[in-house]
């Protein structure tokens, strides 16, 4: 079994068969890797490697798609949700505030709701 640095080591352009290029792109067409994570994974040197053998081999039509393709995991949305609902709540809080500190200066109430005075027609 290969260790973690034999797996991630670098590689010549020499070394990529035509069926570890076409292994590469349907991970990223899939979703599972976005091309940078693949060129991470595989150890692929060029910056634009990925993109060219996606360009080249790809069944999609590459050419009016956007460049980062990125599908997010379960756990990546959920850990954004969670970060917009933390600052949701801290606007919340210092909303709160500031209608406290409004009141007490103002001596008012501002969160009380005053309803409009039914007709007695009803």
């Amino acid at each position: 079994m290969k260790n973690q640095t034999e797996q991630r080591k670098k590689r010549s352009q020499k070394d990529y068969s035509f069926a570890f290029k076409l292994q590469v792109i349907t991970e990223v067409e899939k979703g599972e890797l976005s091309y940078k994570q693949a060129q991470k994974k595989y150890g692929i040197q060029g910056r634009s490697t990925v993109l060219v053998w996606i360009r080249k081999h790809s069944i999609l039509d590459w050419k009016e798609l956007p460049i980062v393709i990125h599908k997010k995991t379960p756990e990546q949305k959920i850990k954004e949700l969670e970060t917009l609902l933390a600052i949701e709540k801290e606007k919340v809080h210092v909303l709160n505030v500031a209608i406290d500190i409004a009141d007490d200066m103002l001596k008012t109430d501002i969160r009380k709701k005053y309803l409009p005075k039914q007709s007695k027609k009803q």
